[in-house]
């Protein structure tokens, strides 16, 4: 009988540990740390930024203004496998893609009209407290966006892709 106990106590253990890897450290809701940021002139301000589970895929919903202070909104749904996927409100792209670098990083890639828009990398730095997003806009005006997102909830969320 103490055996199974120990046996059974061992494959709880186990099972926990491996979903405790699993964990996507990006899923959450994010809010911009605009003193820790640094912004090309007349850039959106992406001021909330959740990662959701959406059945098998990921959402990822983004709030902020625009250089002139109007609330801008974009929804992606898709998954981190570098594929195209639509995405909604955005301005600079109508097609994203999410393809995993290591489990606390992501390459974006926008496109615009088939076009590629933009370019980026999303780091979440350890302990998994901020996450630190850099763009690479393609276009005539090429300009590097660094910016520092605090956690403000987590969500978990199997990794993807």
């Amino acid at each position: 009988m103490k055996l199974r106990v120990i046996l059974l106590t061992l494959a709880a253990l186990f099972a926990s540990a491996t979903v405790c890897l699993a964990q996507n450290p990006h899923m959450g809701t994010w809010k911009l740390n605009e003193a820790k940021s640094k912004f090309a002139p007349g850039a959106t301000k992406n001021q909330t930024v959740v990662y959701e589970t959406a059945g098998d895929s990921v959402k990822v919903i983004v709030d902020g203004v625009d250089s002139a202070g109007t609330a801008v909104h974009n929804e992606w749904t898709g998954m981190f496998d570098n594929k195209f996927y639509p995405v909604t409100g955005d301005a600079a792209s109508d097609m994203r893609s999410y393809r995993k670098i290591n489990n606390h990083t992501l390459a974006l890639t926008g496109k615009k009209g088939g076009k590629v828009s933009l370019t980026g990398r999303i780091t979440v730095t350890r302990p998994f407290t901020d996450t630190l997003p850099s763009f690479l806009p393609v276009n005539a005006n090429v300009c590097l966006l660094i910016l520092r997102y605090d956690r403000v909830s987590e969500v978990g969320s199997p990794v993807t892709g």
